[in-house]
């Protein structure tokens, strides 16, 4: 079910690009009847996050994954320094090739990818569509062979103006880079006669700074930006985070340590009414520059998110989907259908990548997760709103 809200967002970025919307289109309807089916198996994903570096030269505040307090814990030191070559990343995507998928490059900082931009080369050459998740510090360094091989977009991690963004961040300096990095990047489009990559701009309701979401516009708009999109911050208390593991464990063997960088011991310090009016306020610009949020809350879901731990979505379906549709392939080789959930289905450098996607392992998490509709983690996971 497609909340009636959603809908002139989807149509907007139908008409942005038609042919990628058709293919999206009936790679997600497979992917429903998959579901529906019911046996754990499914249609080709229509998207491979490509995991290039477990490590980031940033220290975000917010990030529970990658930040000062996330998923070093539960790692070998030694997969920590794992990265896929090249040449593996060329092989995959010569095996996947044929169903076309969406290929996001994410990390950690995937620029720090020694292979960097030839992974992009590969990932173009293939004829497939290729997205980075980035912060920018090291875009200067790439800006001219992302334009030549023609990456499709880049969605870039920004949290206000100067101030409020290196502090973030925890690196001075970082605000400044990332400018330098897209003043080099369209140059290069202008010099090129190029649209692409097209850039999204994306930010967090976080703390310390949502009061100057506004400013944003703005900075995005210097950047040539193609859109803005604000997500809902991410958080949990320990009898949630406990509750979940205590599931996830007898189900799978394992546990989440990777969900443990969001847990928190007091609500954010947001206040919900003015996450509204700042919602409405960036909504009503439009349409200057397409503003999204992401979920989509109604008035009264934001109250919740942000007024107490527990949250349950009701405009939304609340099943989640993301198995059939989407897929994380990690640094050490690990396929998972989801970063933080720590459960490892296969590994490229053992199996390909057609064995592991239907493989039993696989079967059985799907067929669990359509079994319970979603995990006690779930409701504050994007993957749950992906409509």
């Amino acid at each position: 079910m497609i909340p009636r809200r959603n809908i002139p967002r989807l149509f907007r970025k139908a008409l942005a690009d038609p042919a990628y919307a058709v293919r999206a289109f009936r790679q997600r309807l497979r992917a429903d009847l998959s579901y529906r089916r019911g046996d754990g198996r499914s249609a080709p994903p229509e998207t491979i996050s490509l995991f290039l570096t477990f490590g980031c030269n940033l220290r975000c505040r917010m990030c529970g994954q990658w930040g000062p307090t996330g998923s070093a814990r539960g790692y070998a030191p030694e997969t920590l320094k794992s990265r896929l070559s090249r040449d593996e990343i060329r092989a995959l995507i010569g095996e996947v090739r044929r169903f076309r998928p969406n290929i996001t490059l994410f990390g950690g900082e995937p620029m720090l990818h020694p292979e960097f931009p030839g992974i992009v080369e590969d990932v173009k050459a293939a004829g497939l569509r290729c997205n980075v998740v980035t912060n920018a510090t090291l875009l200067e360094r790439f800006a001219d062979p992302l334009v030549e091989f023609g990456l499709d977009e880049i969605i870039f991690s920004l949290d206000g103006p100067r101030d409020v963004h290196d502090g973030v961040r925890g690196v001075p300096g970082s605000f400044d880079r990332a400018m330098a990095g897209f003043d080099r990047l369209l140059a290069a489009k202008r010099n090129r006669h190029c649209k692409l990559p097209k850039i999204n701009v994306t930010s967090v309701v976080f703390e310390s700074g949502y009061e100057r979401l506004p400013e944003l516009v703005p900075i995005a708009e210097k950047l040539g930006a193609d859109s803005l999109t604000v997500h809902h911050l991410i958080f949990y208390d320990r009898a949630t985070y406990d509750r979940h593991n205590e599931f996830f464990k007898g189900a799978f063997g394992t546990l989440c340590y990777d969900w443990e960088g969001f847990v928190v011991d007091r609500l954010p310090d947001i206040d919900p009414g003015r996450v509204i009016e700042i919602k409405d306020a960036l909504l009503g610009a439009e349409p200057r520059l397409p503003v999204s949020f992401h979920p989509n809350l109604t008035d009264a879901e934001i109250r919740e998110w942000y007024g107490g731990f527990a949250f349950t979505p009701r405009s939304y379906s609340g099943r989640c989907k993301s198995p059939w549709m989407t897929v994380y392939v990690f640094p050490d080789g690990g396929v998972r259908p989801f970063h933080s959930m720590n459960f490892v289905a296969g590994n490229i450098r053992e199996s390909s990548f057609r064995e592991i996607w239907n493989n039993e392992s696989y079967r059985r998490y799907r067929r669990t997760v359509k079994r319970c509709g979603a995990f006690p983690i779930c409701s504050r996971c994007t993957e749950l709103y992906r409509f």
